[in-house]
C-alpha cells in the first residue's frame, strides 16, 4: 500500500513539472520576454528555464530512484 502512495506522489509530481515546463515555453510568455529591452534577455531566458526543467526532472527522478 505504501508503495502505491509513492508511486501516486511521483506521478502527481511529475504532471505539476510537465505543468511548469508547459507555462514556462508557452509562445505568449516567450514573446514577452523576447521584447524586453536588452537583447540577450530572451536567449537567457530559455536556458535558464531549459536547465530548471531538467534540474527538477532529475532531482525528482533521482529522489524517488534511492528510496
Amino acid at each position: 500500500m505504501k508503495t502505491f502512495a509513492m508511486k501516486s506522489r511521483r506521478t502527481e509530481r511529475l504532471v505539476a513539472l510537465v505543468a511548469i515546463a508547459l507555462l514556462l515555453f508557452c509562445p505568449p510568455l516567450i514573446i514577452v520576454v523576447d521584447r524586453l529591452p536588452t537583447v540577450s534577455v530572451g536567449w537567457l531566458y530559455l536556458f535558464i528555464a531549459w536547465a530548471v526543467v531538467i534540474g527538477l526532472t532529475a532531482w525528482l527522478m533521482e529522489q524517488r530512484a534511492g528510496r
